[in-house]
């Protein structure tokens, strides 16, 4: 039997719902949409206190909790039955690694992970119907700090420490796996391997300079080419997250210079709303919401129209009035 996602290999784990597809939905559509914020969205409402180590999925055991959880993806689904769009729906797994699971008193991570997986799938089944263009993927991130390329793990380790997580949200049943905000080139290299063995599409998503590096330094042009020859199973493509519109593209003219191949690789932005650099929000006390929903739209499409990019969200800053614009603005120009 193939493997799922193309991968060509029978896979032990859990078939998503439409995991065959989801390859297919990138190729086939012009864009596909993704949410804006969601754990820096609820750190700004005071109703909502965050685990510090977990974020927001110890909330998917709480009612009130859960309940705002709910609003805020339906508020992005909303957005995407509405302009016909295909939407990318993230669990709220980012921090749902064995480790912090564990500090936060939270148990195990395959009931965990599977638990706010099940959040999601019970939002897209309150659609009916509709729920065909509505893709689940599993969210993780890195060890430590998303900020701090110095805290990343070898390749080793980070393939060992976040096995456990890529089986639990494999067995989920997702549609594909996102490892986002990622700063260093070693702990991206060992989460890929990690991911590989599991038959599950997945995206690699980076923080990237103003120069076109991940925050260690690495070009991105080397991360990617790199990954793509050395792991055994190479991502549907990769994704940038946590910088503004004009920070992605600054970035992606100098390390396309570097790459002729490089844009078709480079399929997704989730960006701030904030114009300052990595090295600049790293030091802030609190978030830099400099741009308004219209002008940010504006900048999101321009990237895509440029570039080409597919999956357009958002990050910091934004929310779903962020995400409304985008599809507004891309209506329009169709």
């Amino acid at each position: 039997m193939a493997g799922r996602g193309g991968h060509g290999r029978a896979c032990p784990h859990g078939a998503g719902r439409y995991t065959m597809n989801f390859a297919a939905t990138i190729a086939n559509n012009p864009v596909v949409l993704t949410e804006g914020s969601v754990i820096e969205r609820l750190r700004r409402n005071p109703a909502v206190e965050l685990d510090p180590h977990v974020e927001n999925t110890g909330l998917i055991y709480d009612a009130a909790g859960r309940a705002t959880l709910t609003e805020i993806y339906q508020q992005y689904i909303d957005i995407s039955r509405a302009f016909n769009l295909p939407m990318i729906t993230l669990a709220p797994t980012w921090r749902a690694n064995p480790e912090r699971l564990r500090v936060a008193g939270l148990g195990k991570c395959a009931k965990v992970n599977a638990d706010c997986v099940d959040l999601i799938r019970v939002i897209c089944e309150s659609y009916g119907s509709c729920a065909e263009g509505i893709i689940i993927g599993g969210l993780m991130g890195c060890k430590g700090d998303a900020y701090r390329p110095d805290e990343a793990l070898s390749e080793r380790e980070a393939a060992s420490f976040h096995q456990v997580q890529v089986s639990a949200l494999c067995d989920s049943g997702v549609d594909f796996v996102l490892a986002a905000t990622l700063p260093g080139s070693s702990e991206a290299i060992g989460i890929a391997r990690a991911i590989s063995t599991c038959c599950v599409p997945y995206i690699l998503s980076f923080v990237l300079n103003s120069d076109g590096t991940l925050l260690d330094g690495t070009p991105l042009s080397e991360i990617v080419s790199t990954i793509d020859s050395e792991v055994a199973s190479t991502p549907l493509g990769y994704m940038v997250n946590c910088v503004h519109p004009s920070v992605f593209a600054h970035a992606l003219d100098v390390a396309t210079s570097r790459s002729a191949g490089l844009q078709q690789r480079i399929i997704g932005l989730q960006a701030n709303t904030s114009t300052k650099s990595p090295h600049e929000l790293g030091g802030l006390q609190s978030i830099d919401r400099a741009e308004e929903p219209e002008a940010f739209a504006d900048a999101m499409v321009s990237v895509h129209r440029r570039f080409g990019t597919k999956i357009l969200g958002g990050c910091c800053g934004t929310d779903d009035r962020h995400i409304r614009c985008i599809a507004e603005r891309l209506v329009e120009t169709w």
